[in-house]
């Protein structure tokens, strides 16, 4: 085997009990890596994801997203015939990840300490809203409500009591997919040190409150907190989206003074303006972002979008334009870094992006998105199941 067919999570086992965005989106990218995911689905519906759109010819966008490179096993875990299936899978695994609803893993015999007994080498990744203690240990939680609990609505949107927005993206499901993940990789580091498996417990609410630590801090000891400040900036400016002559937007940011004189002199054209008393810190344009903002506003109505752009790049003030998703289906950078793939599906061939963060050496895995069950029967028939108890199984709905 030659470097590039060497990952670093080749011979390593996950099996999961998931649905929506957070577990599986951490699981996916175990399987970018090598893992072997064995995803465990209810017979008949699988995972609720499957149904949210149809917006990939005819199957979901959540769904084509966080689960290619799975296998797919539908199975019910409930019923008796299935826990000695579920033993077996557990008994060969290295990770087992959930994010059932609160409790439900516990009532099935399956909460670490069970496991644990069982099988001292598995790892063990809870997924849930907030974690498994305190007053909200047993409430449901869905990526909006976690936003809404961290604070994140708080600083999102426009100003005013009405102008609240959440992030477009499931942001809290992602973030407590990505520390989940993390978290996996370093409990197979530590097993490699220990020869024990370990426990790891992540609150979506906890994983969205480390990334709001600006405005957290901002908010220090009863502090105002940051203004909600639409696509600008709360506490930086000018910072934001600009409207030019054409109707079109520009989005820049400046950070320091040296950038404020450029964008002065060799942006706006006017160098009197550096020497504004109401402009000579940020803190001060920040404060006096109405005024600055029309005299930015007057410039960029005489320039059109790509004219405002030329200039800012000329000035070295970073500046991006403002895309909807065709766009970035589109992105020339995207397109000169070779970013988009292909994976096989159950509708067909559908373009896919590779994982953020390229190695030298080896490439990510970017296997099919399996259809509900794909996998059962191969799955079944290597723990030893033979054909006539497997279609057993499926005349009474176990699979």
């Amino acid at each position: 085997m030659s470097n590039s067919e060497i990952r670093p999570l080749d011979g390593i086992t996950v099996v999961s009990l998931e649905h929506a965005i957070a577990a599986p989106f951490c699981t996916r990218q175990l399987a970018d890596l090598g893992a072997r995911v064995i995803k465990i689905e209810r017979p008949g519906v699988g995972d609720f994801a499957r149904g949210y759109d149809e917006r990939v010819h005819g199957l979901s966008s959540h769904f084509v997203w966080t689960n290619r490179s799975k296998e797919s096993l539908t199975l019910d875990v409930k019923a008796e015939p299935a826990k000695p299936i579920l033993e077996q899978l557990l008994e060969e695994a290295d990770v087992f990840v959930q994010n059932l609803a609160p409790g439900a893993c516990r009532r099935l015999g399956l909460s670490y300490e069970d496991l644990h007994e069982r099988f001292p080498k598995l790892i063990v990744c809870d997924i849930s809203g907030y974690g498994d203690s305190g007053p909200y240990q047993y409430r449901k939680a869905y990526d909006l409500l976690i936003q809404s609990e961290g604070g994140f609505l708080s600083t999102t949107g426009a100003p005013g009591p009405d102008g609240m927005a959440k992030a477009g993206c499931s942001i809290a499901d992602i973030s407590a997919g990505m520390y989940a993940y993390t978290n996996i990789l370093s409990a197979l580091m530590l097993r490699q040190r220990t020869g024990e498996g370990s426990h790891i417990d992540v609150s979506m609410l906890e994983c969205l409150v480390e990334w709001m630590g600006y405005p957290l801090y901002y908010a220090y000891q009863g502090a105002e907190p940051p203004p909600r400040a639409g696509a600008s900036h709360a506490s930086i400016y000018p910072y934001g989206p600009f409207t030019a002559g054409d109707g079109k937007q520009v989005m820049l940011g400046l950070q320091n003074e040296r950038e404020w004189l450029a964008f002065c002199n060799k942006v706006l054209n006017l160098p009197e303006l550096a020497d504004d008393h109401r402009f000579s810190s940020n803190q001060l344009r920040s404060e006096n972002r109405d005024d600055l903002r029309g005299i930015i506003q007057q410039v960029f109505a005489s320039m059109s979008a790509e004219q405002a752009a030329q200039r800012l790049d000329d000035s070295a003030i970073a500046n991006a334009k403002v895309n909807d998703m065709h766009d970035v289906w589109a992105h020339p950078q995207l397109k000169s870094r070779n970013h988009w793939h292909t994976v096989e599906s159950p509708a067909g061939t559908v373009s896919a992006p590779l994982p953020p963060g390229r190695s030298s050496a080896y490439n990510p895995v970017m296997n099919p998105v399996p259809a509900l069950g794909e996998h059962t029967a191969s799955i079944l028939a290597e723990l030893g199941y033979h054909e006539e108890q497997i279609q057993g199984f499926k005349s009474d709905g176990v699979v």
